[in-house]
This record gives structure tokens, sequence and C-alpha cells, in this order.
């Protein structure tokens, strides 16, 4: 006489049992993702970094300076409060950042960094400003490509630096001085000058 069986009518409709689904605990789960920017950047070669970033200086250089000399003269020690910086000062921002660049391509960057003293006038900062992108941009097209990838202790966050490649401190510095080209054009317009156009028309320099 044939056994009947103990599994349920249910369970053999069901199919064969199937494997439980593992979790991830804490101590297996997978690690973080590195940021988007940085996985492209180590996925491009050293060649196409370097193009990539002097294409980028190369656009946004002449717009910079274009605003600078939009300032206008006599008004160098204004600023909009007690605590922001002198228009002068502002402006002699962009010319510390060149050469903090030219600096950590020749591997002569230093923690905690100096800077040289703003001159007089946003025009001398201008001025100054002009001849040290040329130079920065002389010293990107000379440099080793693999320099590129070679890393310098560089900011990090408020109290904080670390070992940062080259590239990145290249675009910080460029991010940077567009962000406070923003700045600037403001002092402008309260200082009583005109307004150019940056990435698109102004009040100023309107494009109809």
């Amino acid at each position: 006489m044939k056994k009947k069986s103990k599994r349920p009518a249910h369970r053999k409709a069901a199919g064969p049992k199937r494997k439980p689904v593992m979790r991830h605990g804490r101590k297996t789960a997978r690690k973080p993702r590195k940021r988007a920017a940085r996985a492209s950047a180590e996925r491009m070669p050293p060649s196409a970094l370097k193009r990539q970033y002097l294409d980028a200086f190369k656009r946004e250089f002449p717009t910079t300076l274009k605003v600078m000399k939009a300032y206008p003269p006599g008004k160098d020690d204004f600023k909009p409060h007690e605590r922001s910086s002198s228009a002068v000062r502002l402006a002699h921002t962009f010319t510390i950042e060149n050469g903090g660049v030219i600096q950590a391509i020749h591997g002569e960057f230093k923690m905690p960094p100096s800077f040289p003293p703003p001159p007089a006038t946003v025009a001398e900062a201008a001025a100054s400003y002009e001849q040290g992108a040329k130079a920065l941009i002389e010293a990107v097209e000379k440099m080793p490509e693999s320099r590129l990838l070679e890393t310098v202790v560089f900011f990090t966050g408020p109290g904080q630096t670390a070992r940062i490649p080259v590239i990145d401190v290249l675009w910080f510095m460029l991010s940077d001085s567009i962000h406070h080209r923003g700045q600037l054009a403001v002092y402008i317009r309260m200082a009583g000058g005109k307004v150019p156009s940056i990435y698109g028309p102004s009040a100023d320099e309107p494009w109809r």
C-alpha cells in the first residue's frame, strides 16, 4: 500500500522551497560608491582631464576679467557690510587663487598658505589677475599630465586638511573664483557701476 505524503497540498502546488534572501548586515553591507565626479575623473585619461580644465579656465578667464574691469574707480574700499571684504581685497582673491594653482602644480603649496597683500585699487588687481591667469595657463600646458593625479595637502573643511589630487585643487580654485565673481558683480551694482553680462544678459548689458 502506497504511503500518503505528509506534505500539505498547498505546499506541493507551490513547488520547491526557495532559499531565503540573504540580507546584508552591517559588517557585510556594500561600501558606498565614490562620488560620481571623482569616479568619472578616474576613468578619464590625464590628457582629457587636462584639456577639460584648460577649456573651462580659458572660457571663464575673460569673463572674470570683464567683471573686474567693470568695477567703478574710486570705490576700492567699498564693502556692503562690516564683516564683508573690501572690493579691492575681494578682487585680489582671483590673483591669490591663480597663484595657489601654480604653487600646487610645482609642489610649492604650503599649509597654512601665505598670501601677498592686496594692491591699492581694483584696477591694479585686475591687471595682476590677467597676468597671473596667463601664467596659470602656461603652467598647466607645460605640466606633465601625470602630475594631475599626484596629491598635495589642501583644505577639506573647517580646520581640516588632507592630501587630494592636484586636479581637484585646480577645479576647487576655479569654482571658488566663479563664486567670488558673483560677489563682485553685486559689489559693482551697490557701488554704482554697471554689471556686465556673465552667463546671460544683465540689466546693464541686455542681449536684445
